[in-house]
């Protein structure tokens, strides 16, 4: 039975042969992905993989749904919801 501080989801188990033949668990944090816009799935440009790194007002582009979608989608959304506001007018 593992130790109680491994006992968790969020570290990935490794196997790893040693130099004297035996299989051996190794565990280790799980790397973080690159956050991505949720209409398209591209990688976001302006934010960064890390969080704890940097200041709050580095963490994601100053701009409506910054950190949550692509520059692209947005104008895409802002410019049907304009189109569609004035059309049904």
């Amino acid at each position: 039975m593992p130790r109680r501080r491994y006992r968790t989801h969020s570290l990935r188990k490794t196997h790893v042969r040693t130099p004297g033949g035996r299989l051996v668990v190794h565990y280790e944090k799980r790397k973080k992905g690159i956050p991505k816009c949720a209409i398209c799935k591209k990688p976001l440009a302006g934010t960064v993989r890390d969080p704890r790194d940097v200041p709050k007002s580095k963490k994601h582009p100053n701009r409506p749904y910054g950190g949550y979608l692509c520059a692209e989608c947005l104008h895409r959304e802002l410019t049907l919801a304009i189109i569609e506001k004035y059309s049904t007018a």
